[in-house]
């Protein structure tokens, strides 16, 4: 009976790879023992040894210390005093007394007046003037003269304002705003009017209503008839 023999058993197979797996560990001995570093032995004479002692580094700032400075030597003693007699002759100032005499009037040579209307702005603001412009027809306290002033110009504006004009513009519709400022000067006139509208022609016609306004007692500041200076807001819906 003929005995068969296991392929794997047969190591004549794996001949190759154990070769190869040889001449890697070969080549791998040769490369470190090729890389690996050799030293000198340096044999120097050493002291007593300190063991396990850890010095540690220590700066030490050295400061630069100025040389005393020479002390300056006393002037020498002269060898002989002179004394000098003081021969100059001082005056004495004499101070007048600055003290009145109740006895004695104090004379006023003269008495300068000084306008104090030169300090008044010639333009004041509606809403710091004393005394506000009168419109005709309007009485009563300042109080009451300001807010009569304020109904009348309101008045007066709703009634001669052309409200179609916004929608013959073909405006948007909405609320719409027009800003006007004018002045009523020193005579009670109705001077200096601008005003600014989304539209010229509506600006043109807030000029022509507000310049439209009567003839008034002009605005007093501290007694003097002066400009005052008025805003008015005008606002109208566009359906």
């Amino acid at each position: 009976m003929q005995v068969k023999k296991n392929p794997k058993a047969n190591l004549e197979t794996y001949t190759k790879l154990f070769m190869q797996l040889g001449l890697v560990l070969a080549l791998l001995v040769v490369y470190l023992a090729i890389e690996k570093k050799t030293y000198d032995r340096v044999i120097a004479e050493l002291g007593p040894a300190n063991y396990n002692v850890q010095e540690e580094e220590q700066t030490i700032e050295i400061e630069q210390v100025k040389p005393p400075e020479p002390k300056t030597p006393p002037p020498p003693t002269p060898d002989k005093i002179e004394i000098v007699e003081d021969e100059a002759v001082v005056e004495e100032t004499i101070i007048k007394s600055t003290e009145t005499n109740e006895d004695e009037a104090v004379v006023v040579k003269k008495i300068v007046e000084v306008n104090l209307d030169e300090d008044i702005m010639e333009d004041v603001p509606f809403a710091i003037i004393e005394d506000v412009p009168v419109y005709p027809g309007c009485k009563g306290t300042k109080a009451e003269l300001k807010e009569c002033l304020q109904d009348k110009i309101a008045k007066h504006v709703n009634s001669k304002f052309n409200a179609d004009l916004a929608s013959d513009l073909g405006l948007t519709p909405g609320v719409k705003k027009i800003f006007v400022m004018f002045k009523i000067d020193k005579t009670g006139n109705i001077t200096d009017v601008q005003a600014r509208a989304p539209h010229k022609r509506l600006e043109a016609e807030a000029i022509r209503v507000v310049e439209s306004l009567p003839k008034m007692i002009p605005g007093k500041q501290r007694g003097r008839a002066v400009g005052v200076k008025y805003s008015l807001p005008i606002a109208f819906k566009v359906e």
